[in-house]
């Protein structure tokens, strides 16, 4: 008679699935979009990504790129235990924004502190035309 272990992820899934300790989903990070006189700011939450798990550029129709990838490749031998319930941590996202006809794109920065990327979005500066002016009478 063969046995068969198919009750051992239900047991898993109640015990880890509760309101105490739920179920990883995947899910998009906050975004957090300022503008002042002179730039639009770019904040994503991004806890414990490097610089590295980063790529922020601009495509062919203008448009701001940003892509966040981090994978966890640890690998821990253990010949005493088996795996009943493993969940990898890798996490991917890519966004697409439309950027505004002032944004000065060549002069785009960004960097990341303390789990945030920061993207700023410097404005073009307009020059002002004078209106006044002498006007000859004829």
């Amino acid at each position: 008679m063969m046995r068969s272990n198919s009750w051992i992820p239900a047991v898993f899934n109640d015990l880890f699935d509760t309101e105490f300790m739920p179920k990883a989903n995947c899910t998009a990070p906050a975004i957090n979009v300022k503008e002042s006189d002179k730039a639009y700011v770019v904040e994503v939450a991004a806890p414990g990504m490097k610089k590295e798990d980063f790529n922020v550029h601009i495509n062919d129709e203008g448009n701001l790129i940003i892509k966040m990838e981090q994978k966890d490749e640890k690998k821990e031998e253990d010949k005493t235990a088996r795996y009943l319930r493993r969940e990898f941590n890798y996490s991917k996202y890519e966004q697409t924004l439309i950027l505004p006809d002032d944004v000065k794109k060549d002069a785009i920065s960004a960097k990341v502190e303390h789990g945030v990327l920061t993207v700023e979005l410097p404005k073009l500066v307009e020059e002002k035309v004078k209106v006044s002016r002498q006007i000859d009478i004829m």
